[in-house]
């Protein structure tokens, strides 16, 4: 099994407007820059996460796509199934009659636990954990002090005391 092209987008996108300050708007121009999905395609994956209703989209100046819902309320299951629609591993997972060999199958319960197995690792993965992560992943550790970080542990010497011992 394998994501498509457009869930592996709509992920980026999530993550990627997750990462922005609440409420933040971002035109389709950037986000097609910044998440490397071309126009045309992520125009289409961007739909669905409207009518999915996991985005909003407002048009005009000052327009652009935003979160509908905080980061923290969704994982990463709901938005593969807002793209993909619910998980299913085999037609045969569906509810009600869509295998006659159900009951006398000794595959049936296999992939019913692998099913079960994936399900609960995509919704214990929110959006808003996987833009902190992606954030600390973009930035070294050592831009985040506010002072200065002596990796000596001796100050920088300062500019008269330099030209005391130079002499000049």
């Amino acid at each position: 099994m394998q994501i498509t092209r457009a869930t592996d987008y709509a992920v980026r996108v999530m993550i990627h407007l997750a990462a922005l300050p609440p409420g933040s708007k971002v035109q389709q121009a950037e986000l097609s820059r910044d998440t490397e999905v071309s126009g045309h395609f992520l125009s289409k994956v961007l739909q669905q996460l409207v009518r999915s209703q996991l985005i909003r989209s407002q048009r005009g100046s000052g327009g652009g796509f935003v979160l509908a819902v905080p980061a923290s309320s969704v994982s990463l299951l709901d938005v593969v199934e807002a793209i993909e629609g619910p998980v299913r591993l085999n037609l045969c997972l569906e509810d009600g009659p869509s295998c006659n060999r159900k009951p006398s199958c000794p595959a049936h319960e296999v992939w019913a636990k692998a099913q079960a197995a994936l399900v609960k690792v995509l919704a214990a993965s929110s959006i808003a954990s996987l833009a902190l992560e992606s954030h600390a992943l973009k930035r070294p550790a050592y831009l985040r002090h506010h002072e200065p970080v002596w990796i000596s542990g001796v100050p920088k010497a300062s500019k008269s005391r330099l030209q005391t011992r130079d002499g000049r």
